[in-house]
């Protein structure tokens, strides 16, 4: 159906209005399109590139629309023209429209587009009819509907990417897969100053320090950094090549978000519940998303009938503050085992929340397609590691953050440590008769890796277990910077899924914090001693940035983590690691 202008004038009239009113949220900024309306004819056949530095992006695919995304960045409001083609040249237009950028949303451009046919490849592009600037032409897809003949889904599984800490070289590889759709897990950006973490010897080589010059607070830094990060050249090329679905971490935040605060946010930094708006307020600019007028940002996506991708929130919404070992120990150093036990085991303690976990029990429960995944954050295997091994580890951290690097005896008793916990684990999973108590206990007393991940928060998991308990469930994840495979069991030891987890972008990995970052093979070692040590825990890589390939069919799914060889040259090659199939 044709709008005719006072129609179109009206709608504008009328978005402007609720524009000016201002509220924090952006989903009243996304350009609604669902008719055949397109305007002013053909575009100028003299445009030239220009105008839209920040290129162009897709966001939110489903089996009848996408949303589209550019910025202008001249700083003027602009009536910006948008297209939608079958191909490339455009001469298949399938819808047209006209969208206002301003400031009040920092000039993007967001439209959804929708009643177009599902499982087809569309391009997109944005031109200024007066200035005769376009925009380079972005590519993106449609979802197979229920009925559509789909064979397979490719997913590209991706997250943090910390600029100053090296080249989006990832990225650029995902460009060029034939993944269909990215899948990014969060840590989008990083909120430090320049100096802090992820700033390395090369860094100001690179011209990788962080914009703007200090730790990101309110609305215009989040702003300025989310632009200083669509100036990557890989991420444009990523964005402008597939479309994306995406779900936010803490640092689009503050580092450890939880729902009233934060680890890297201080009470002279303001107040936390302003700065998280501010935050989500740049986040939706930039990643606009189809969920309403709130951070309830959890949603489904369904792939025909071969995979349904639940993305969930696991970090602001309901997340309670996270437990930490230091609040456990006394004066002397005495561990106390009670109180923690307690905190451990408490019901009240919520990571996603009631509201959440019965929109995902509703949703599961009604889906038909064979592949239940789950795109979510954190590491939610089991990581429960020999107690005298993980504070060993945190005596290095804490050497690392007091003196700059780990004491060499420290180092050495990490590496006696391990030898010895693998021969004690080998002896115990041969049953050995000749083990000592004492030495079964060495491998028995253990203490969850990450409490911030969700062994910090076990009742509740075990709430997501029976929710998942039956189904051919593949969770995701993403946070570590580094590789993981484990097997999902519950507490008495039923197999639920299997968690894929991905490396990072860019942002150092566990190699990083332990200061090993030039010797793989420490990284190694430790790699392979987690994954003896840790029952659920089947394959690690804790020195590469890469990424998690994922081939679905009705048959199998599978995994491919796939790195490359450097983050600090333009010149890289990507190289496939571990393949695991499940069926």
């Amino acid at each position: 159906m044709m709008e005719n202008n006072n129609q179109f004038n009206r709608r504008r009239f009328l978005k402007n209005s609720l524009l000016a009113a201002g509220g924090i949220f952006l989903a009243p900024l996304i350009e609604s399109c669902s008719d055949d309306f397109t305007e002013n004819g053909n575009a100028p056949d003299d445009l030239k590139n220009g105008g839209f530095e920040s290129g162009v992006a897709s966001f939110d695919p489903s089996a009848t629309g996408i949303i589209i995304w550019t910025r202008y960045s001249k700083g003027a409001d602009a009536e910006i023209t948008w297209e939608i083609s079958k191909n490339s040249n455009f001469s298949e237009v399938v819808r047209k429209g006209q969208a206002n950028a301003t400031g009040v949303n920092d000039f993007t451009v967001a439209v959804d587009v929708q009643n177009i046919s599902s499982n087809t490849k569309y391009y997109y592009r944005f031109y200024n009819s007066k200035t005769k600037e376009v925009s380079v032409t972005g590519e993106t897809l449609t979802l197979p509907s229920k009925s559509d003949a789909a064979s397979e889904v490719k997913m590209a599984v991706v997250s943090c990417s910390n600029f100053p800490a090296g080249l989006f070289n990832v990225y650029g590889a995902i460009a060029k897969s034939d993944a269909d759709v990215v899948v990014h897990l969060g840590d989008y950006i990083y909120e430090y100053a320049p100096g802090q973490y992820g700033t390395n010897p090369y860094t100001n080589q690179l011209g990788r320090a962080h914009q703007p010059a200090k730790e990101i607070l309110n609305l215009s830094d989040y702003r300025e950094r989310y632009r200083q990060y669509r100036g990557d050249k890989n991420l444009q090329l990523l964005h402008q090549k597939k479309p994306f679905i995406c779900v936010w971490d803490d640092h689009e935040f503050a580092n450890d978000t939880y729902k009233t605060g934060a680890e890297n946010h201080q009470p002279n930094e303001g107040d936390f519940q302003a700065r998280k708006m501010a935050a989500f307020q740049a986040y939706s600019e930039y990643i606009p998303l189809k969920t309403g007028k709130d951070m309830r940002i959890y949603r489904s996506f369904n792939f025909g009938n071969i995979v349904s991708l639940y993305m969930m929130d696991t970090r602001v919404i309901a997340r309670d503050k996270q437990m930490d070992y230091s609040d456990y120990l006394d004066n002397t150093g005495n561990f106390n085992q009670i109180q923690f036990k307690t905190d451990f085991l408490s019901t009240s303690r919520k990571l996603i929340g009631n509201e959440q976990m019965s929109w995902l029990s509703s949703q599961i429960n009604g889906d038909t397609a064979k592949w239940k995944v789950l795109g979510q954050q954190i590491l939610m295997t089991k990581m429960m590691v020999p107690a005298e091994l993980l504070m060993l580890l945190n005596q290095i951290l804490a050497e690392i953050k007091q003196y700059g690097s780990a004491q060499p005896a420290t180092m050495q008793a990490l590496q006696n440590t391990i030898t010895q916990l693998i021969i004690l684990k080998t002896r115990y999973q041969q049953q050995d008769p000749t083990l000592t108590p004492q030495e079964i206990a060495r491998i028995t007393t253990t203490l969850p890796y990450n409490l911030d991940a969700w062994d910090g928060y076990f009742m509740e998991r075990e709430q997501l277990y029976s929710v998942l308990a039956g189904k051919n469930v593949v969770v995701l994840a993403g946070d570590t910077h580094n590789a993981w495979l484990g097997k999902l069991t519950d507490a008495q030891g039923k197999f639920i899924g299997t968690e894929l987890a991905c490396s990072s972008v860019s942002s150092p990995g566990l190699e990083g914090y332990l200061g090993i970052s030039s010797d793989p093979t420490k990284a190694i070692e430790l790699a392979q001693a987690f994954s003896l040590l840790i029952d659920d825990l089947d394959y690690a890589n804790l020195y590469k940035r890469g990424y998690l390939h994922v081939k679905f069919t009705t048959g199998s799914s599978v995994a491919e983590w796939r790195f490359v060889d450097n983050v600090i040259s333009d010149t890289y090659n990507t190289t496939t690691e571990k393949t695991y199939t499940i069926s």
